[in-house]
C-alpha cells in the first residue's frame, strides 16, 4: 500500500506536529514564537493584526492561539529554516501521472459549490455575502460560509477552522454563538466583553465586569432566561399595546371634534367683533392654560378657607394665612424653575460675561488618560507613565482642572467627541487614591456631575441619581452660582441654551417626592463650604473630551486664581 512506504503521503495536518492550528493545512513559511508553537507566517501575521487578538478579546498584547500565551506586538516573524528543511525532507516525491488516467479537469470546470464534488463549499465574496457570514480564516477569494462566530476571537470560521475551538482545551474559554455579521456589535462597549447577562432594574445587556460594578446591587439574569421570559411575555405586551393603540384612538377622535368646536367659536367670534354694537366684545387672547391654573389656585384656596374655618369651630384658632396672599393665589402662575423647564430665557451671550478659563492639570490625570496640552483627554489601553504625584487618580480615569472657584460665577463649556463623559465639580483636597465606588465623581457627597452614557444624560450627586430624557449635545455648558449655592447644565447649539439639570436646593411639590432632590436638598449646599474644581471622568474605553473654546471678545476671559 501506498501509504505503508517510507516515501507515502503525510499524515492529515491537524493530527501531525508540521500542521498549522490557524489554517489546520501543513505548515507554509514556518514561524516559531516564544512559547514554542509553530504557524504559518501568513496565518500569525494575520490573527495577531486582528482585533481582539488581545487578552480578553481587547487591544493589549497578541496571544498565542494555542495556549494563550503574551508575545511581543512588535516581535519580527522570521521564517524557521530546520523546520523548513523538515518539511522539504518529509514531502512525497510528485507521482507521475499514469498515460491511461483522464486529463485534469479545467479549473473553470472544478465542482461548483452546489455540487456534491465540491468540498468544503467556497464562495466568491460577492455571492457569499448573499447567503451569509463569510469565514476569517479562509483566503480571499476563496472563503466559505461560517459555522459559527467566536466573541473571544471576534472571528467567524467555518467547520474545518472551527475544529480548534471544538478539541483543543486551549479553546474551551471562548464563547461560540451562530455567525454575526458585526461582532463587536455583542461586545460590551465599556469593557469589550461578551454580552452575557441582562440587568432588569436598567433594562440593558451588560457583561460580567459590569456586573460586579455599576450593577452589583441590580437584578441580573443571564441573557437566554430574559429571552424566554421576553417570549413569555409577548402575548400579553402585543395584547396592551393593541388597548393603547384603541384609547389613542378614541382620544384622537376627541381632539378632532374639539378642532371643530374651536373653529366654530372662532366663527362666532369674528361674528361678534363685526356686529360689536349687538354683542360685547370678546377678548382677542385667550389663555385657557391661564384660565385652568386660576381656577386650581382658587380651589386651593377655597379649601384652605374651609379647613381654617372647620379649625375654628372646633376651638383650635383662626389662621388668617388661608385669605392671606389672596391676590397672589390667583394672579398669574410664576415660572417654573430651570430644571422643570428645558427652555432657558437667557441666551449664551449672557452667559459669556462669566466666562471662565480652565486648564487640565495633567498631574491628577489617571495613568489611562492621554493629555492634548492643557485642553483635551482622551482615555487609552495602555498605561502611560506619569510621574508619581500625591494629587494623581489611581482607580478612577478622572482628571482635573487647575482653577480654583469659591466666589462670584463661573461659566465653561466642553465638547464630547466620543464615548461616556461625566462633566462636573469636585471639593478641593479630595482624596484621589478613593476606591472606584466612592472615588467617581457623583458618588460622594464632594462632588456632583451630568454623565452621558451613550443613551442619556443622568445627573449625579452623593450616589443618587436622576436620568434627564434630552436628545444628544455635543457641547455641554456649565454655570456655577457660589452665592446661589447652585450649578446648572445646559445643552449648547448655536446661541441656543438648553437646561438639562440644575442642582439646588428646591421645594418638594405637593403629593411628590424625590430621592435624588431630597439629596440636594440635605447635604448639597455643605459642597459650597470648599474651594471648587472643574472634575471631567472618561468611562468608556473611547471616551474623548475637549475643553470648548470660548469667544475671545467675552467679558471675562483671564482665568481667576
Amino acid at each position: 500500500m501506498e501509504n505503508g512506504s517510507a516515501g507515502g503521503s503525510l499524515p492529515s495536518p491537524q493530527d501531525s506536529p508540521f500542521g498549522c492550528p490557524i489554517c489546520l493545512d501543513t505548515l507554509k513559511d514556518p514561524v516559531t514564537i516564544p512559547c514554542g508553537h509553530n504557524f504559518c507566517l501568513g496565518c500569525l501575521g494575520a490573527h495577531r493584526h486582528r482585533p481582539g487578538a488581545g487578552a480578553g478579546g481587547g487591544q493589549g498584547a497578541p496571544r498565542c492561539p494555542l495556549c494563550q500565551e503574551p508575545f511581543p506586538a512588535d516581535l519580527q516573524l522570521r521564517k524557521n529554516h530546520t523546520l523548513c528543511e523538515l518539511l522539504q525532507l518529509r514531502q512525497p516525491p510528485p507521482r507521475a501521472r499514469s498515460p491511461m488516467a483522464p486529463p485534469a479537469p479545467p479549473e473553470e470546470e472544478a465542482p461548483g459549490p452546489s455540487e456534491p464534488g465540491g468540498a468544503p463549499q467556497r464562495q466568491e465574496p460577492e455571492a457569499a455575502q448573499e447567503d451569509g457570514v463569510l469565514c476569517d480564516v479562509c483566503p480571499e477569494g476563496e472563503r466559505a460560509t461560517a459555522a459559527q462566530s467566536c466573541l473571544v476571537c471576534l472571528a467567524s470560521f467555518c467547520p474545518p477552522h472551527l475544529q480548534p475551538h471544538l478539541r483543543s482545551p486551549a479553546f474551551q474559554g471562548h464563547r461560540l454563538v451562530p455567525p454575526l455579521r458585526r461582532i463587536e456589535d455583542s461586545l460590551c462597549k465599556l469593557h469589550l466583553r461578551p454580552l452575557e447577562s441582562f440587568c432588569r432594574t436598567d433594562q440593558t445587556c451588560i457583561c460580567q465586569l459590569c456586573q460586579g460594578q455599576e450593577h452589583r446591587s441590580h437584578e441580573v439574569v443571564a441573557v437566554e432566561v430574559e429571552r424566554e421570559h421576553k417570549e413569555a411575555q409577548r402575548p400579553k405586551i402585543l395584547s396592551c399595546v393593541e388597548n393603547q393603540l384603541d384609547e389613542l384612538g378614541v382620544t384622537v377622535a376627541q381632539t378632532r371634534k374639539t378642532v371643530e368646536l374651536i373653529k366654530e367659536f372662532q366663527t362666532l367670534k369674528i361674528a361678534a367683533e363685526e356686529k360689536s354694537s349687538l354683542c360685547p366684545s370678546f377678548q382677542k387672547e385667550l389663555s385657557f392654560t391661564k384660565s385652568s391654573q386660576a381656577v386650581c389656585a382658587v380651589k386651593e384656596l377655597l379649601v384652605t378657607a374651609c379647613k381654617n374655618q372647620w379649625d375654628q369651630l372646633l376651638g383650635k384658632g383662626y389662621e388668617e394665612s388661608g385669605f392671606h396672599g389672596m391676590q397672589e393665589a390667583v394672579a398669574e402662575p410664576q415660572p417654573s424653575d430651570k430644571s422643570n423647564n428645558p427652555a432657558c430665557l437667557e441666551t449664551r451671550d449672557y452667559f459669556l460675561k462669566f466666562a471662565f478659563i480652565i486648564d487640565l492639570d495633567s498631574d491628577t490625570a489617571d495613568k489611562f488618560l492621554q493629555m492634548f496640552g492643557t485642553k483635551g483627554a482622551k482615555r487609552v489601553l495602555t498605561p502611560i507613565g506619569y510621574p508619581e504625584s500625591p494629587t494623581r487618580f489611581i482607580n478612577c480615569e478622572q482628571v482635573l482642572g487647575e482653577n480654583l472657584m469659591n466666589r462670584g460665577n463661573y461659566y465653561w463649556e466642553v465638547e464630547i467627541i466620543d464615548g461616556w463623559v461625566s462633566i462636573g465639580v469636585i471639593a478641593e483636597g479630595f482624596n484621589p487614591r478613593e476606591s472606584y465606588d466612592r472615588g467617581r465623581l457623583g458618588r460622594n457627597e464632594k462632588s456632583c456631575c451630568l454623565q452621558w452614557n451613550g443613551q442619556n444624560y443622568v445627573a449625579w450627586f452623593g450616589g443618587f441619581e436622576s436620568v434627564i430624557q434630552q436628545p444628544f449635545f455635543h457641547t455641554i455648558g456649565v454655570y456655577l452660582e457660589y452665592s446661589e449655592k447652585a450649578l446648572t447644565f445646559y445643552g449648547v447649539r448655536d446661541t441656543k441654551m438648553t437646561c438639562l439639570q440644575q442642582l439646588k436646593v428646591a421645594r418638594f411639590k405637593k403629593g411628590q417626592f424625590d430621592p435624588f432632590q431630597n439629596k440636594i436638598n440635605h447635604q448639597f449646599p455643605s459642597l459650597f463650604a470648599y474651594n471648587l474644581k472643574p472634575a471631567f471622568f472618561l468611562e468608556s474605553v473611547d471616551a474623548h473630551m475637549q475643553i470648548g473654546p470660548l469667544k475671545k471678545d467675552c467679558v471675562s476671559v483671564l482665568k481667576r486664581r
